[in-house]
């Protein structure tokens, strides 16, 4: 959409020029059943430094009917273009705008989302304004540090409740008129609006007193698990408040599960949103509730970071996102009471294995990163942002220790309640608090990219008595087109000596911590000793770094993975492995096999069902492919076997019953799969519920066993807004040339679908077992692509730009075609951006399966 980007310089402009006051905000809802726009008129006040300059409002709508600055009448048609009202001739001190337009409801998640739920037939609506959508549904100042109060006012349907950051009113003849906001930025404005049901309590400690909530669809009440919602928002407060020495800075805390949202959950001031997907309408794992925690967690600590306090621009969007990840798993590993004290092993497991995977694209960028413009930022809610950043705070709690370094982030809330920050002023709290000059550290960890690797050094006699040990670092070239050059870096790091009990357990023997930096660190301490089983790098995952495990080390975990006695060892042999496997050094034959010796013995959930997922990718894509089908037999054999060998009812027959689900290719297995849905198979202690059966019917459906008569079935089962996901899922699944072209259709040449409709489609439209008929779709591609950025909102055309990317066709030939296309195309950046992170996986994979076929060669 022309006209909708902001530039930094701009944005520092008009910060110079303008101190913004107030904004009143008037929304009439009342027409929201049956969609179209609604009536925003705003009023906002601010002050001017220089008396005759010029500046500009935002505002994204399809009609503005007046524009008043200072009590004169300007020209709508002349002010007002380009998503931006036009401001002549301002004074200088107090200067009064008011702007009333009709904006448009939308079905893309952004601005004023509106969701008719097939349940009850009734309109709900929510806002979600990160990174520039506030202007969607009021004329504003858009950027973070231009902070103001705000006051809404709201005319919605007799019947509807409405929420927004202040405590609701009772409304008066269908008008809701709520109190004023402290200073905030527009991005973590709110206005959530529908018959919503809704569950209320009270955080209640030494004299405080907060109005809790919690709220969801009629449809979904049932499912609805309130109270253990309210004990991890409580131990959030209980725990943030004693570390951040702040009070909670809002007057209530409203967590709200909407639908169709595209994030996980967005953190605006007091009214925080959620994806309702973490609503449970079936069986899930510990795992889903675990994350579900990490997210409340994560949430509520922006309520410090990134609402309190907030960045000045976006290039330090990196303090709130990765404060935000860090403090969530802190919070789970320490707080009094938490049923997830293992969330470390969590965030190796996930957060970190997302970080390495984004350092290693060609987008990769240093944590501070360079931000020239909203289309930068749009693009960069990446994990650099919150992966990297997170494991880079958790080195620097060690490097400056926890205490002082909550002391610094005390210190940095009290200096800046309500206002702006840049990173020298979190660095410069923590300097003083710690007595420790950051400024290298700052440079070498957050201003440069790319990610190091760790590598023991070892030799022994033959007594098998280490007599020389050291740890070698590398830094990798930057992918092609990443800007910057390689850094060795300084890394705190413990090494862990691992040996076999009587017990067959992996057990820690000794544990050393030092710093590690340049090129190589001898590290004598070892030497003399007898060589452990297991000598493990960056053990308790102090650092950032991937790590390599020499031979002998390789070998005995390849034997005994699953024998380690700790759950974070297990995770870090786990993510070595895996990431070995990703750059070509382990054949993916091998990790099968290292995964099948060991996931047996795997306790943790959450790291069981991310090897499901990364084995299944591991096959489809890295896998020499003359041996492909060989390997997903072997795969689909041991699934299967696992899943009837689990415990009656647990987490990991249910996480084994979809591992099964997903890779089922026999008659006899896919037999199982129609059992299990009709009731003539059973599996004792598998509940076969509404989520489970969906999985069934897609893969059955993508296998060409069931089609439109079994689809709708199980949608009459079924008529929630899930169902019409899951069997828009299902529909695109199907391998017939008439399926993928309607999909194709129905996403690329109409923009009628909502974003978790347009989401679902592309889901099942890409089936990696369906190569050779999505073929002609790669072209076709190309071909759409640059009609389809300028055309859809940046949501929908990021979801097209990513899903439909040919990445399953792992050929010479898909990279030359994307080369073609970035050269001739001249798309911005942001798109750059995105089909170059997708042709990187291409090449990728291109490596994997050639490493994969020497290994088969010898």
């Amino acid at each position: 959409m022309p006209g909708t980007n902001l530039t930094r310089e701009e944005a520092r402009q008009r910060a110079k020029l303008l101190t913004v006051d107030s904004y009143g905000i008037e929304l009439d809802l009342t027409g929201a059943q049956d969609g179209g726009t609604f009536r925003s008129v705003t009023t906002v006040r601010f002050d001017v430094a220089e008396g005759g300059a010029e500046s500009f409002a935002d505002l994204v709508a399809p009609a503005v009917h007046e524009v008043t600055l200072n009590g004169d009448a300007l020209d709508p048609a002349e002010v007002f273009r380009d998503s931006r009202i036009a401001l002549p001739g301002l004074l200088e001190g107090r200067n009064v705008l008011r702007v009333v337009a009709d904006c448009a409801y939308t079905n893309t998640g952004e601005g004023l989302h509106r969701f008719v739920d097939p349940v009850d037939d009734q309109a709900y609506l929510y806002t979600q304004f990160e990174v520039p959508d506030a202007r969607r549904v009021f004329a504003n100042f858009e950027q973070p540090d231009l902070k103001a109060t705000f006051r809404f006012t709201v005319r919605a349907p007799e019947g509807w409740s409405v929420i927004s950051n202040s405590p609701a009113p009772e409304p008066k003849d269908g008008v809701w008129e709520f109190g004023e906001t402290p200073r905030i930025s527009t991005y973590i404005t709110a206005l959530i609006a529908g018959p919503y049901h809704s569950v209320h309590s009270v955080y209640e400690k030494d004299g405080q007193s907060v109005p809790l909530g919690i709220w969801c669809r009629p449809s979904l009440a049932e499912h609805l698990d309130a109270e253990a919602i309210f004990a991890v928002t409580r131990q959030g407060f209980d725990w943030f408040q004693e570390k951040f020495d702040y009070p909670y800075p809002f007057e209530k805390y409203d967590q709200l599960f909407v639908p169709e949202f595209n994030a996980g959950a967005m953190e605006n001031a007091g009214a925080v949103t959620i994806r309702d997907q973490y609503v449970f309408r079936s069986k899930v794992t510990d795992a889903a509730y675990e994350v579900r925690a990490a997210t409340i967690l994560h949430e509520l600590a922006h309520m410090w970071f990134g609402d309190l306090v907030t960045m000045e621009w976006w290039n330090d969007l990196w303090l709130n996102e990765s404060f935000a990840t860090y403090a969530e798993a802190a919070c789970q590993a320490s707080a009094p009471g938490s049923k997830w004290p293992h969330s470390w092993t969590t965030f190796a497991n996930s957060m970190k294995t997302w970080a390495y995977r984004q350092d290693q694209l060609p987008s990769t960028h240093p944590i501070m990163a360079d931000i020239r413009d909203l289309d930068d930022v749009l693009v960069n809610f990446d994990g650099i942002t919150y992966a990297k950043g997170a494991s880079v705070l958790k080195q620097l709690v060690a490097y400056v220790g926890e205490d002082a370094f909550f002391r610094g982030v005390q210190a940095y809330f009290k200096r800046h309640a309500y206002g702006n920050t840049r990173l020298s002023d979190l660095l410069g709290a923590l300097e003083e608090t710690s007595g420790r000059d950051l400024a290298a550290w700052s440079k070498a960890w957050l201003e440069t990219a790319g990610i190091n690797v760790l590598r023991p050094e070892i030799e022994t006699d033959a007594e098998g008595v280490v007599t020389s040990f050291a740890v070698r670092q590398e830094a990798p070239a930057l992918p092609a087109g990443a800007q910057g050059e390689a850094t060795l870096r300084p890394h705190r790091i413990a090494i862990g000596a691992y040996d076999l009990d009587a017990d067959g357990r992996l057990v820690r023997g000794e544990r050393l911590e030092l710093d590690v930096d340049g090129e190589l660190t001898a590290v004598p301490q070892l030497v003399g000793r007898p060589r452990p089983a297991v000598l493990l790098l960056n053990d308790d995952d102090l650092s950032y770094a991937k790590v390599r495990l020499d031979p002998d080390s390789l070998a005995v975990v390849t034997e005994h993975l699953g024998d380690f006695a700790a759950s974070l060892p297990r995770a870090l042999c786990w993510a070595s492995a895996w990431d070995m496997t990703r750059d070509a050094e382990l054949p993916v034959r091998d990790y099968l096999a290292l995964v099948l010796s060991g996931i047996g013995k795997e306790s943790d959930i959450g790291v069981v069902q991310s090897l499901h997922r990364q084995v299944k990718l591991a096959v489809d894509q890295y896998a020499d492919p003359t041996t492909r089908e060989a390997l997903l037999t072997r795969w689909t054999e041991a699934t299967l076997a696992h899943l009837r060998a689990a415990e009656a009812g647990g987490d990991h027959q249910l996480a084994w019953a979809r591992a099964f689900a997903a890779t089922a290719r026999t008659p006899e297995q896919l037999d199982l799969l129609e059992g299990l849905l009709d009731g003539t198979e059973a599996i004792e202690g598998l509940a076969v519920d509404t989520e489970l059966r969906w999985a069934l019917v897609q893969r059955l459906a993508a296998v060409g066993r069931f089609d439109e008569a079994e689809i709708a079935g199980e949608y009459d089962r079924d008529r929630t807004a899930a169902g019409e996901r899951h069997a828009a899922t299902a529909r695109a699944a199907r391998p017939t040339e008439q399926a993928k072209e309607d999909a194709w259709a129905s996403v690329v040449e109409s923009d009628t679908l909502p974003n978790a409709v347009q989401e679902a489609v592309i889901a099942g439209f890409v089936q990696t077992d369906q190569r050779e008929l999505l073929a002609p779709y790669a072209e076709r591609y190309f071909e759409a692509l640059a009609g389809v950025w300028e055309s859809r909102s940046h949501e929908m055309a990021q979801q097209i730009a990513v899903g439909l990317y040919p990445a399953v066709q792992v050929s010479r030939e898909t990279l030359e075609r994307t080369d073609a296309w970035l050269a001739s195309a001249g798309p911005n950046a942001a798109l750059r951006r995105l089909v170059s992170e997708s042709r990187a996986g291409v090449e990728r994979a291109l490596n994997a399966q050639a490493a994969d076929a020497a290994a088969a060669a010898r």
